[in-house]
């Protein structure tokens, strides 16, 4: 059973990876931005145990799975690194693998400029266009941050992460 993650900045192609992966091995896809924040404007991040009993709600469907995405406070819930600390997490459904896209800062910003509309997140190509200025400076700041959003926080996951992990730096 593969059980993979997948992080990094934000438009450093974890989606597309995701995909790839998913229909490459038969895998259940799971975006963790489709589960992370409240239908509020602007958006608000749910709290950390209500994600976390849908997360535990997916992998129990699913025995086989990539989750993607830049929450490190999420992906942490689906290693083995801190179990003890999780127990709302009924499944324990640790991830076997962990790829970490650390991509440049630059290239992120070209994937974000190039996206294609993502109608699971914007109810038009126009509105994901207008947040593009947002994204760009969220990206910039990636490594400046120290939230579980932030570079910093994405190598601690995978410096600590026991198992096949990867670093990938060029993605196109």
């Amino acid at each position: 059973m593969q059980k993979i993650l997948i992080f990094g900045n934000a438009a450093a192609g974890k989606s597309t990876l995701a995909k790839k992966i998913a229909k490459k091995q038969g895998l259940a896809h799971l975006d963790l931005d489709t589960l992370a924040w409240l239908a509020t404007s602007p958006p608000q991040r749910k709290r950390l145990s209500d994600s976390a009993i849908e997360i535990d709600n997916f992998t129990q469907q699913h025995s086989s799975w990539v989750i993607e995405g830049c929450y490190s406070d999420l992906l942490e819930l689906l290693t083995s690194n801190n179990a003890a600390d999780h127990d709302n997490v009924k499944n324990k459904a640790f991830a076997n693998e962990i790829i970490f896209l650390d991509i440049a800062i630059n290239r992120c910003i070209t994937h974000a400029e190039n996206r294609s509309w993502e109608a699971h997140k914007y109810p038009s190509k126009q509105a994901q266009d207008d947040n593009l200025a947002m994204l760009i400076d969220w990206i910039k700041a990636y490594e400046t941050r120290s939230d579980t959003f932030s570079k910093q926080a994405h190598q601690q996951l995978y410096t600590r992460f026991v198992g096949k992990k990867n670093i990938i730096t060029s993605i196109d």
